[in-house]
């Protein structure tokens, strides 16, 4: 029998492209490199992005059909090769080359403001006129854009250095991505660990962040594989830890201290900061009361040796700027701006000290025996 390229072409053509129907001859993502040597056939494939998540079943797909409509004696197995319209995504650790600092913001606990801390404190960096961006690193759980008064707002890419990145979504002057953008709020997130990850590295790694001068990341609560992932990722700079004052909040915040400063990942400790510090009614700005003990962050600090950046009172105006979308470091003559304005100079000064005293952060490289 005699193999020609129309034969290949047309067997093809009964390969469709899952979701839209088209078959992937008519999508173009036949390229036209057929190479016939006897029984022998060998051709590429092109997707539109290198991460198309469909590649290896099409692959398996136009195998059988080359072999079902052609011949099935034709030589294809492991002869497709696969090339993406899309330029590479910068290898580690260069997937953000504009951005100076990368500050983690974690607890080793849920429910102590960890979030509401990280969105903040971005504000309060963004309003000294730095260029901040900020990674809902939630993946469970990303509420930032609600935070931020962003969740209803698009998101969309732009095609840049060969590639189509993804655009943060700007407001108060911080550049944000979430997982949140890409699903629908009031639907969980479930989903294993690996595709968790993989969607963190595409919020990095394929989107236009630009120039920075911080970079935060609100981790998740835990110590998990998501963390694992950012610091393989990411050569993060610093980390700070939010806890507040009560003890089952602080035994996780050593847990969390304990995972950045492990042999393994050795992320340096920028500081803590102690949210829920004491409540102040907002009718009697110089009464505190508190609720959940009182300094056992700072007391923290002090045993092991870190700075303690800043302590952030409970006033309702917080949890009322979260909801609104309207975060209370927009204004800095409020209690909890000032507190947040002064959190964020401690955060410059803790980063412009770890960068003196200290070379600068690889990404983590894990191995296991």
């Amino acid at each position: 029998m005699s193999i020609y390229p129309q034969l290949i072409i047309d067997a093809l053509k009964n390969v469709r492209y899952p979701g839209t129907g088209q078959d992937i001859v008519s999508a173009g993502m036949v390229e036209d490199d057929i190479r016939i040597d006897g029984m022998k056939v060998s051709f590429s494939l092109i997707t539109e992005r290198q991460n198309d998540p469909f590649i290896k079943s099409l692959v398996k797909m136009a195998e059988q059909a080359v072999l079902t409509y052609a011949s099935p004696d034709i030589q294809i197995k492991g002869n497709i090769s696969v090339k993406s319209k899309q330029a590479p995504r910068p290898a580690l650790p260069d997937l953000l080359p504009g951005v100076k600092n990368i500050v983690a913001v974690a607890s080793g606990k849920g429910g102590v403001g960890k979030s509401t801390v990280c969105t903040n404190l971005a504000i309060a960096l963004a309003q000294k006129g730095y260029k901040v961006g900020l990674l809902d690193a939630d993946i469970f759980g990303p509420s930032i854009p609600k935070m931020l008064g962003v969740e209803e707002m698009p998101v969309y890419t732009e095609k840049a250095g060969g590639r189509d990145l993804i655009v943060p979504v700007e407001n108060y002057g911080v550049k944000m991505l979430s997982i949140g953008f890409f699903v629908k709020k009031e639907d969980a997130v479930v989903w294993r660990g690996a595709m968790a990850s993989n969607a963190l590295k595409q919020l990095i790694g394929d989107a236009d962040w630009g120039e920075l001068d911080y970079f935060l990341i609100d981790f998740p609560p835990g110590t998990s594989d998501i963390h694992l992932t950012l610091v393989q990722t990411l050569p993060i700079t610093g980390a700070v830890i939010v806890s507040t004052p009560q003890e089952v909040a602080l035994a996780d915040a050593r847990k969390g201290i304990s995972m950045f400063t492990g042999e393994k990942v050795n992320v340096p400790i920028l500081g803590l900061v102690e949210n829920m510090a004491w409540f102040t009614p907002a009718e009697l700005p110089e009464n505190k009361y508190y609720i959940f003990g009182k300094d056992g962050c700072k007391q923290l600090a002090e045993q092991s040796g870190y700075a303690l950046l800043g302590q952030i009172p409970i006033v309702q105006t917080i949890c009322e700027g979260g909801d609104d979308g309207q975060p209370v470091a927009l204004d800095p003559n409020t209690i909890t701006g000032m507190a947040f304005a002064r959190l964020a100079d401690s955060v410059v000064e803790a980063v412009e000290k770890r960068n003196r005293e200290l070379p600068k952060t690889g990404i983590v490289e894990i191995t296991t025996k």
